[in-house]
């Protein structure tokens, strides 16, 4: 996407080839930084303090991760450690498994002497079938939102609501849930958002309004309990959220707070689409509530807050009541009753064993 007319990646090979380049989402909305990796260490830190976020781009950063490994010691050996440590980094995002499983598979039938540049071609890759997987959504979701917007007075935009950041900095570009609303807008489709802030870490108020900001989208940053009220009064058209991890099945795990926007969704009779790259599809997983891992992060998340002051310094302070324990799941899940489409890289579907099947067979032949 473009900031301050500059078009970037999340993610890519510096130009002398020495580093891996990541825009450093801990900065936002404050900062627009670059972070470099080197090393293996560098990529799972990266990933653990949410330097890089959002299912798609831990994946691709997984990739570049095991390429810097390869970098240092191409041994079968050094391959197996890599993506072990960094399958430690993030339990419940499904893409990180992904990469290091299509990763491992790969390089180690590659000769030691050529798996650096090896690993380095299939992590390009990996970000290139992002952005196409992520084009190919955005035209699917632009065509829902288009046939709500004919319903629509001349000029009255279409109101979609999202949760947490399923944008362009939680892909390598274009995002999946925001890749319909940038299409819209870009192509003269009025759309409003209104932007959850999703507490605790605020990736809704920090990054998908900055975002929408610097495309120029209208939107709206709200708390995250107003959801429901705006769609009781009518101010909701369309929800539309990103997923984490999705079973067979069709349940969808997703930024703690989804399922509540799902059940004021369907009591309200507005439409919850979830838009999610194939990789995101566990096959193995069933019952999402049961079997998908849910990560516990730190309470000082919940405890503490990060803002400027009006002085124009960047500080942490407290906003819990002193010796209260605190707790903090990072994700939750939408059981499939409750989403009325899944919006993928091969068109629209139902939440349903059957319709994923169809539309990702060889996905499903892998998994067996």
């Amino acid at each position: 996407m473009n900031v301050d007319g500059k078009k970037y990646r999340t993610i890519w090979i510096s130009e002398d080839g020495g580093s891996v380049d990541i825009i450093d989402q801990t900065k936002f909305p404050y900062a627009f930084e670059i972070a470099q990796l080197r090393t293996k260490e560098d990529a799972a830190h990266a990933i653990r303090v949410m330097q890089v976020r959002g299912a798609p781009l831990i994946g691709a950063t997984a990739a570049f991760g095991v390429a810097l490994a390869m970098r240092a010691d191409p041994s079968d050996a050094s391959l197996h450690a890599v993506c072990a440590e960094l399958l430690e980094t993030r339990p419940t995002a499904i893409n990180l498994h992904w990469a290091l499983s299509k990763a491992r598979k790969a390089l180690i039938k590659v000769p030691a002497e050529h798996r650096e540049e090896a690993a380095f071609t299939l992590a390009n890759s990996i970000c290139d079938e992002d952005i196409a997987i992520n084009m190919a959504i955005g035209m699917h979701g632009m065509e829902l939102i288009a046939a709500l917007a004919q319903t629509k007075k001349p000029g009255e935009p279409v109101n979609i609501l999202t949760h947490c950041n399923a944008g362009w900095l939680a892909t390598v570009d274009w995002g999946t849930a925001t890749a319909p609303i940038y299409m819209c807008h870009d192509g003269g489709i009025p759309v409003h958002v209104w932007v959850d802030e999703t507490r605790p870490r605020n990736q809704g108020a920090f990054l998908t309004a900055w975002e929408l900001g610097h495309h120029g989208v209208p939107h709206t940053v709200i708390v995250d309990n107003a959801g429901g009220h705006l769609m009781q009064h009518g101010m909701v058209d369309i929800v539309i959220t990103g997923t984490d991890r999705t079973t067979a099945s069709g349940d969808v795990c997703n930024k703690i707070g989804t399922y509540l926007k799902a059940l004021a969704a369907k009591d309200n009779n507005v439409p919850f689409y979830v838009a999610l790259p194939s990789p995101t599809i566990d096959f193995s997983l069933s019952d999402g509530v049961r079997e998908i891992p849910i990560e516990e992060r730190s309470g000082l998340e919940v405890s503490q807050m990060t803002g400027r002051t009006a002085q124009g310094t960047i500080e942490t302070v407290n906003i819990v009541a002193e010796g209260s324990e605190v707790a903090n799941p990072a994700f939750d899940v939408t059981p499939a009753r409750l989403v009325t489409g899944l919006i993928t890289e091969r068109g629209v579907l139902e939440a349903n064993r059957q319709s994923i099947a169809q539309a990702f067979p060889e996905r499903l032949k892998l998994s067996a």
